[in-house]
Parts: structure tokens; sequence; C-alpha cells
């Protein structure tokens, strides 16, 4: 059986998934209206989604009301 790599991150998730939503967002302006640059920003706002759930998730908020319904 394959061992799995770990990686440890030095960023947390909402981070990378923010710094890569830029990037891809820069990509897209260089291109000319087409699919891959409508591409490119379906994959930028679906990161956004991604961080900002994944920060409500985290939140003490949510932390707290996971605890008070066990």
């Amino acid at each position: 059986m394959q061992r799995r790599l770990r990686v440890k991150h030095i960023q947390t998730l909402e981070e990378r998934l923010i710094e890569e939503a830029k990037e891809l967002r820069e990509r897209a302006k260089q291109l000319p209206p087409c699919i891959e640059r409508e591409e490119l920003l379906r994959r930028a706002r679906r990161n956004d989604a991604a961080a900002h759930m994944s920060e409500w998730l985290m939140s003490p908020r949510m932390v707290n009301f996971e605890q008070n319904s066990e």
C-alpha cells in the first residue's frame, strides 16, 4: 500500500483559496472574452465562496452551535 504524502501548509485554507482566486482573475483579465476566460472567473468565484464558507464554519458561533447540539 502506498503511503500518502503529507504537506505542511504555511497558509490557511482560506488564504490559499483567496490567493488562487486573485491569480485566476489576473489570468482572466489577460484573455479576450471567451469560454476559457469565463471558466477562470467561475473558478475564482467558487474559491471565494469556499473560503467564506470555511471561515463561517470555523467561526466561534458555529463551533459553539455544534458543541451545544451534541
